[in-house]
């Protein structure tokens, strides 16, 4: 592999375009786009977003747990309540227990059939407020495609063929095999062609013990200036699209 498509597989070399590693069921990385896209819409700034996958249950080989999803909403939501996020509110039996399949629709969305980038962000972002908002089960398909209706730039239809196809699950895997790599820290990772290259920024946190064990995050401090920063640093204009 040369340096150049090595680059590439980890970032976009557009300039105008943003990548972010993450996974949707990552609490994190939902409070670093939407900082991302907040503040962007503060500066009357236009950013386009590249999403990887940064698939914690493939690295974990298990869903991940619930309780600890739990603690994060509630240390992030009580940050940051701009978010809008709750607590779950159905039963344990619709709760996601996957996120894949909705990380698959995201890079399906990619396709110019469906919308391109612009379409694969705004579902992005939609998934994520359908997942910790609205308490919406986006391991299921007619759950995605419901969620995809109610995004104006994507084709619904367009991505429901994509999904029968299976187009965004090959994506899903050769991410993976970057995200194993030294480069990716963790979801959300955010990276530029002008050399941003921040893992969960803005944040601070430790856990009390180990989550899985009963720790909870301690969520002391949150800084925005990180997106400040980088869509300062990002060229203006339309940014081109993948198909």
């Amino acid at each position: 592999m040369t340096q150049q498509a090595d680059t590439e597989s980890l970032y976009s070399s557009d300039p105008a375009v943003v990548t972010v590693w993450s996974d949707i069921g990552c609490p994190w990385a939902t409070l670093a786009l939407h900082t991302l896209h907040a503040t962007a819409r503060e500066r009357g700034t236009h950013v386009l977003v590249d999403h990887r996958v940064f698939p914690l249950e493939l690295f974990n080989s298990e869903p991940t747990p619930k309780p600890i999803i739990d603690a994060e909403t509630v240390a992030i939501g009580a940050m940051v309540p701009e978010l809008g996020w709750r607590m779950w509110p159905g039963p344990d039996w619709r709760y996601p227990v996957t996120t894949l399949p909705a990380m698959e629709a995201v890079q399906a969305a990619k396709a110019r059939a469906v919308g391109g980038l612009p379409a694969s962000d705004q579902l992005d972002t939609a998934l994520r407020h359908a997942f910790y908002g609205r308490g919406r089960c986006i391991s299921i398909t007619s759950e995605i495609l419901a969620v995809a209706a109610e995004c104006p730039l994507v084709d619904e239809a367009a991505l429901g063929e994509a999904l029968e196809h299976g187009t965004g699950r090959a994506a899903i895997h050769r991410d993976f095999a970057v995200a194993r790599g030294p480069r990716v820290q963790g979801s959300p990772h955010l990276f530029t062609a002008a050399g941003t290259d921040a893992h969960n920024p803005g944040a601070t946190f430790r856990w009390t013990g180990d989550p899985y064990e009963g720790g909870f995050p301690n969520f002391s401090s949150y800084s925005r200036d990180w997106a400040e920063e980088l869509l300062g640093k990002v060229a203006p204009g339309a940014a081109t699209q993948t198909g």
